[in-house]
C-alpha cells in the first residue's frame, strides 16, 4: 500500500527536521523544501496527498504561494505559521488553507489534524452520501435525516448544509460561506449567514442554543462537525 505524500514547504531547518521525524514515523512519504517557487514546482512533479504551507517564506508571501497553488491544486493544504493574527487567519482560509495551525504545535494534534483532512477529502471524491449515527446527508438526492426522521429544508439551507457538510472539520470563513452559497456580491451580508445558521440549527440540532454540530469559530466563521 502506498503512503501518503506530504509536501512541506518551510524555510526553518529546525521545523523541516521536526515534521520529517515526525510524519516519517507515522508511515507518511515526506517531501521537504524551503521556499515557495521550489514548493509550486514540486507540488506539481510530487502529486501530494497534502501540502504543509509556512507563511513566512524567503521568497514569496506564502499566501500568494496559496492562491497560486489553489489554481489547480485540489488536496488539503494546512498553513503552519507563527502568524496568529485573526486577520491572517482568515485571509487564509478565504484563499482555500483548509487548516490553520500555530507555531509552536502539538505534534500529535498535527498527525491527527493530516489524518482527519485526508479521510475527509477521500469521502469528498469517492461518497455523495455523509452520515454518523443520528446524521444523514445525500447530497446528489439533496435528502437530510436526523435519526432516520427526514427533515424539510429551503433550497438555501440545504445548500448551506451540503456546502458545512463536505468541509467537515474545517473552519469555513463567513466570507467563503457567503460566497460559496449566495454568490460573490453577496459575500458581506454576515447578516443573511447569521439568519440561516440559527434556522438550520432549529431543525437538525437537540438544542439549538448549544449546538453540537454547527460550530462558531468567534470572529471567523463556522465548522461543522459529525456527532
Amino acid at each position: 500500500m502506498n503512503k501518503p505524500k506530504i509536501l512541506v514547504i518551510d524555510d526553518e531547518v529546525q521545523i523541516r527536521k521536526l515534521l520529517e521525524i515526525t510524519l516519517s514515523t507515522n508511515d507518511f512519504d515526506v517531501k521537504l523544501v524551503e521556499n515557495g517557487l521550489e514548493g509550486i514546482r514540486f507540488a506539481a512533479t510530487f502529486q501530494p496527498d497534502l501540502i504543509m504551507l509556512d507563511l513566512g517564506l524567503p521568497d514569496v508571501d506564502g499566501q500568494v504561494v496559496l492562491q497560486q497553488l489553489r489554481e489547480w491544486f485540489f488536496n488539503p493544504i494546512m498553513i503552519l505559521s507563527v502568524k496568529s493574527e485573526e486577520e491572517e487567519i482568515v485571509k487564509a482560509l478565504d484563499n482555500g488553507a483548509n487548516d490553520y495551525l500555530i507555531k509552536p504545535f502539538r505534534t500529535l494534534e498535527l498527525v491527527a489534524r493530516v489524518r482527519s483532512h485526508l479521510r475527509n477529502h477521500i469521502k469528498e471524491l469517492s461518497e455523495p452520501i455523509i452520515h454518523s449515527s443520528n446524521f444523514y446527508i445525500d447530497i446528489v438526492s439533496r435528502i437530510v435525516k436526523i435519526n432516520n426522521e427526514e427533515i424539510k429544508l429551503t433550497q438555501t439551507e440545504f445548500n448551506l448544509l451540503a456546502t458545512l457538510a463536505r468541509n467537515e472539520g474545517r473552519v469555513l470563513t463567513h466570507h467563503y460561506l457567503l460566497k460559496e452559497v449566495w454568490g460573490k456580491s453577496y459575500s458581506d451580508q454576515t447578516q443573511y449567514l447569521r439568519v440561516f445558521v440559527a434556522q438550520l440549527r432549529k431543525k437538525i440540532e437537540k438544542d439549538a442554543n448549544h449546538p453540537e454540530m454547527i460550530l462558531t469559530e468567534s470572529g471567523i466563521g463556522y465548522r461543522f462537525m459529525l456527532t
